[in-house]
């Protein structure tokens, strides 16, 4: 199958099973990176930045960023058709039959079931974010343990998680200009 085809059916498989909003798909992405190799954990990181300062849906977003990187212009319109198509599909037969089986015990125990799933499946992916961009694995503890951390990034997370927390009402615009002033200033 080339690329396109592979792009079509993973994001369909993503659209459908990617449960939880726009973050659910990073583990369904950080896969496709691995078993395509199309991108890097680096990569996906600078994806997630991308997506999350753009307007519009995350998931989408980065549907759209792989398929153009992957296979272009018609790369980003097959991903980012791929990765709705099974939520129209799925959300036009709910509404045709919600008020049946809005209450039904099987619907609300489904539900209970794919909820820890998928923050298993988003905390999994944070992990490997956060040894991509926090740590130099590659380095090994040979190196010493002050080698093994990217203390640069790790400083710059501690400050804008602290300046989030302290100002809740801070909009991420505001932290994502000043993480990107921070990138050129110190050369990240």
């Amino acid at each position: 199958m080339n690329n396109l085809g592979l792009l079509i059916w993973e994001f369909l498989k993503t659209g459908l099973f990617a449960v939880g909003g726009g973050l659910a798909t990073i583990p369904f992405l950080n896969e496709m990176g691995v078993r395509y190799g199309w991108f890097t954990m680096e990569t996906l990181s600078t994806m997630i930045a991308v997506s999350e300062s753009t307007p519009g849906p995350i998931g989408i977003n980065m549907a759209t960023y792989v398929g153009y990187s992957v296979a272009g212009a018609g790369g980003a319109v097959a991903a980012t058709l791929s990765i709705v198509t099974p939520s129209i599909i799925v959300i036009c037969i709910i509404a045709n039959y919600f008020q049946k089986f809005k209450n039904a015990k099987l619907v609300k125990m489904i539900f209970a079931g794919l909820k820890p799933a998928v923050v298993g499946f988003i905390v999994s992916a944070c992990l490997n974010l956060f040894v991509s961009t926090l740590l130099h694995a590659e380095k090994g503890l040979d190196a010493g343990i002050g080698q093994l951390f990217n203390w640069k990034c790790i400083c710059l997370f501690a400050v804008l998680y602290a300046a989030k927390k302290k100002f809740s009402k801070l909009h991420p615009i505001v932290i994502i200009a000043a993480a990107a002033a921070a990138g050129i200033i110190f050369s990240f």
